[in-house]
Formats: structure tokens, C-alpha cells, sequence
């Protein structure tokens, strides 16, 4: 039992509410919802210990920034770094513009955006091909490095990767991917990762039918993306890459590749399916970090 009988408060029933809001209207991702909720019931719980009442709705139409200073302190004392304060913080904005009439004003946590570490075209092949090596069955591995080659040759995030079901067959030039908030868009398909995943099909023990995940687990199911995370893993260790070196940043090797090709940012913003252009204009910076790190190593004395 929590203070106060905080397990009991009315104000769950807002919380729950928010988590259907978010998944329902927003169409917000499964971790988004669950995060942001586990935010919200977190707040209810700090104000009832603060106030020692208990709080219902329309407390919650009152909080003050001072608590909300109050409630940054506390996950700050629990181990919260900037990103993740700045990305509590935004959730009880959320919470509370939902609730009521919003947050009161209060200066977040100055972040620091770090920028994406580009593998290079010829490490996100030999990560495939060791993943494809190391599979415990012949298909398991054709499977990862399918997955894998999806990552780095169409840029797709894993979770659209691994939603992809039966209704893709058959493959042609594009790809229709369904990403956040169910935004669709298309993608091309280059013919090598084509050919990964047809020689994967050809190998799975399981149909590929129209409703059914294209990428299976181990006895059918639909893959795990921590199973994609930990051939990953197991690569970069035997192929002595870094720790950034994650499925995600095939993804980002996708677009700073095609950049340094002399794609343009809009472009680039429709391939990878951000909602905005500033989420987009990252891989500038990217990119020529990334040449000055090659120019740096072919060129000590610069």
C-alpha cells in the first residue's frame, strides 16, 4: 500500500483516461502510452504525499509550478539525467492540459542533443551477415539479417520493421510501412534486401499469410524486437564496433548515407517518416561530423 491509500485515488481514473487518450486518439505506441502513464500516476502520487491529501480532478486543475519544481527534484534525486527530466516533464504537460486547463510555466531541463553515430555501409553488412551467421537455425539467422538489412536499406525503425505482415507479399520496388501514430508511407526496396527477405520466406518453417507478422519468433509468434537488439549486440562485440552501434543506428546510417549522396533534407524527412523537418535536419550535422571524422583519420596532422 502506498501512502495515503494512493493505490485507491480518485485521480487513477484520470491516468487511465490519458492512457486511453493517448492510445486511442493519438494513436501513440504501446511504450509511449505505458510511459506516459506511469508519469501521470506518478505525479498523483507525489502530490498526494506533498499535499498529504488526497487528490481527484480537480486538484489536478491546480498545481502549482512549485510543485512541479518540487516533483522534477524528486525524479532528479532518483537518478533522472536532463533527457529524461525534459521527457517527464513534457508527459505532465500532457497529463495536466488534459485534466484541466494545462501546466503552469516552468523552464525544463536544458538537453544537449546528441548526434547519431553513422555505421558504416560496409560494418551494417558484416553486422547482417554476422547475425545471419550466428542464428540458431539456418532460418532464424536469414531472418535477422533480413531484418537487419531493412534497418540499414530502407531506414525503417525496428518496430515497423517487425509490423510488416503477409500483406507486403509480393515484394516489388517499394514498401508501404506503417509507422508512428499509423502514419503510412512508402518506401523504396532496394533488390538485395528484396532478396534477403524472400531467401528468409523461402526458409521459414511458418506461411507467410496475409495476417500474420512477416518476421516470426522462434515457435511462430510475431519477433521480438529485443531479439534483434541482442544479435546486434552479439555482432558488434565480435566485430569490435561500439556501443552505439544498435539497430537504431542503421536507421540513422540509412539517412546519413543518402545525405552524403546528395539527398535532399524533405526527401529524406517523407523516407524516414518524421512528422516534422527539425527532426530531420540532425543528419546535416551528422553528415559533417562524420567527414571530418573520415578526413581526420585519413589525415592525422589536420
Amino acid at each position: 500500500m502506498t501512502p495515503l491509500g494512493l493505490d485507491t485515488h480518485p485521480a487513477f481514473a484520470a491516468c487511465a483516461a490519458w492512457e486511453a487518450h493517448l492510445a486511442q486518439d493519438r494513436r501513440r505506441s504501446v511504450h509511449t502510452v505505458r510511459a506516459y502513464g506511469a508519469t501521470a500516476r506518478r505525479l498523483v502520487g507525489f502530490l498526494g504525499r506533498h499535499r498529504a491529501a488526497a487528490i481527484d480532478g480537480t486538484a489536478l486543475e491546480r498545481v502549482e509550478a512549485a510543485e512541479l519544481r518540487a516533483f522534477l527534484a524528486h525524479r532528479r534525486a532518483e537518478g533522472l539525467g536532463n533527457a529524461s527530466a525534459a521527457r517527464e516533464l513534457s508527459a505532465v504537460r500532457g497529463f495536466l492540459t488534459f485534466v484541466g486547463e494545462g501546466a503552469p510555466r516552468l523552464r525544463g531541463p536544458r538537453v544537449k542533443r546528441g548526434m547519431p553515430r553513422p555505421v558504416s555501409p560496409a560494418h551494417a553488412i558484416a553486422i547482417a551477415d554476422d547475425a545471419e551467421d550466428e542464428g540458431r537455425e539456418p532460418w532464424i539467422g536469414l531472418r535477422d539479417k533480413a531484418v537487419l538489412l531493412l534497418l540499414y536499406g530502407a531506414g525503417l525503425r525496428i518496430s515497423e520493421a517487425l509490423a510488416l505482415t503477409g500483406a507486403a507479399l509480393p515484394l516489388g520496388e517499394t514498401l508501404v510501412v506503417t509507422g508512428k501514430r499509423a502514419k503510412t508511407r512508402v518506401v523504396p526496396l532496394l533488390a538485395p534486401v528484396a532478396q534477403a527477405i524472400e531467401a528468409y520466406l523461402d526458409a521459414c518453417p511458418w506461411p507467410a499469410t496475409r495476417e500474420a507478422a512477416l518476421f516470426r519468433g522462434y515457435r511462430g509468434g510475431p519477433l521480438s524486437p529485443d531479439i534483434i537488439r541482442r544479435a546486434v549486440r552479439a555482432a558488434r562485440a565480435r566485430l569490435d564496433l561500439g556501443e552505439r552501434t544498435t539497430p537504431h543506428a542503421l536507421r540513422h546510417s540509412f539517412a546519413t548515407h543518402l545525405l552524403g549522396r546528395g539527398a535532399d533534407l524533405r526527401s529524406l524527412q517523407e523516407l524516414l517518416g518524421h512528422a516534422s523537418l527539425s527532426s530531420t535536419q540532425v543528419y546535416a550535422g551528422v553528415d559533417a561530423a562524420h567527414l571530418l571524422d573520415v578526413y581526420r583519420h585519413a589525415h592525422p596532422r589536420a
